[in-house]
């Protein structure tokens, strides 16, 4: 029974905190999304063949 209570306990705070930190949650998951995705893009941009600073700058001008 005591396992039991404790168990309630701490789900029950665990709970509460999630609720009162509801940003701080939100930020920590999108913070751990945008990584994903970052780490995702490099990965990718491995595969493809590489782009002089010519090319970039073109395509951040809309030169493309």
């Amino acid at each position: 029974m005591k396992e039991t209570a404790l168990i309630k306990a701490l789900k029950e705070a665990l709970v509460e905190t999630l609720q009162e930190q509801r940003d701080l949650l939100h930020d920590v998951v999108t913070e751990a999304l945008e990584d994903f995705a970052l780490a995702e893009a490099i990965r990718e941009g491995q595969k493809t063949k590489k782009a002089s600073r010519d090319e970039v700058f073109q395509i951040l001008q809309g030169k493309s």
